[in-house]
């Protein structure tokens, strides 16, 4: 499917919006996803494998499933604006096979050292298999975020930018937590943590049929890896507990348009960007 992001909206609006434009059939769907649940002894077994589920998809998918994120320098501008003079330490949080890392790298930053880190194995071969992977301006390792593993490859607080893209969804609920104090703890102090993620009743939510819903807004995909969508409130606490300085927190706007087969659907995120204080 083509994406194409267009801008409609990028504040907490879209989403009060969004919860009164759901329509019956929305509604119901939502009801539906409740008459079947994931057993608790099987959502074990889903956070047991999550590794393995994850690894199975760049198996299956390789290189090909998600598309470079070509936007990352329009929505946070805090990527460009710096002195070009200065060193900059750039950690991808969950960096799949490399499509926030290699699109900057193509931009030019020059300046930038790239830590890239994922949980699947896999990935991080893909990542380093890259014609534009070089072991003198980047490091691709293992990490496992709910763990402090990363930490063996980054020293803490030495860290100007880190990223944590459409990564903690993935992650289970009870984990959130560690997963955030970890970003917080690489940071140097005035890092900043740019973040996106899945929104609340957006449309990937909405077409879950009955039995693959684990739990409250957290669902199993018929591969075996997991989603869950966020509200800016939740992220907002998350993080503020973690000890940052909220920069940005809101929803942000966005249509999945593709003309051929003529499917132009309403997506919604959240966005933030998350400071450690000086």
């Amino acid at each position: 499917m083509m994406n194409m992001d267009e801008h409609t909206g990028a504040n907490g609006d879209c989403f009060v919006h969004r919860m009164k434009a759901l329509s019956d059939e929305e509604k119901q769907r939502l009801e539906n996803q409740n008459t079947r649940v994931i057993s608790e002894s099987k959502a074990m077994k889903l956070e047991k494998d999550a590794k393995r589920h994850w690894d199975i998809f760049y198996k299956r998918n390789e290189t090909k499933f998600f598309r470079d994120r070509h936007w990352t320098t329009r929505e946070f501008q805090e990527l460009i604006n710096f002195d070009p003079d200065e060193r900059i330490v750039y950690l991808e949080l969950g960096c799949g096979v490399g499509n926030m890392v290699f699109p900057l790298v193509e931009e030019g930053f020059s300046n930038f050292y790239f830590y890239a880190c994922d949980f699947s194995p896999r990935a991080v071969e893909f990542v380093k298999q890259n014609k534009l992977y070089d072991e003198g301006r980047m490091k691709a390792f293992c990490a496992d975020l709910t763990t402090d593993d990363i930490f063996d490859n980054v020293a803490a607080n030495s860290v100007d930018i880190a990223s944590l893209i459409f990564v903690l969804s993935a992650i289970h609920p009870d984990k959130w937590a560690h997963v955030a104090k970890v970003a917080y703890n690489v940071l140097r102090p005035g890092g900043l943590l740019l973040f996106r993620d899945y929104g609340r009743y957006d449309m990937a939510q909405l077409r879950f049929k009955p039995g693959h819903k684990i739990s409250d807004n957290f669902y199993m995909r018929q591969d075996g890896t997991r989603s869950y969508y966020f509200t800016e409130e939740e992220l907002c606490k998350l993080f503020s507990d973690a000890g940052f300085e909220i920069v940005m927190n809101t929803y942000v706007q966005r249509r999945t348009v593709n003309f051929k087969e003529g499917i132009d659907v309403p997506r919604i995120f959240v966005q933030g960007k998350y400071k450690k204080p000086i």
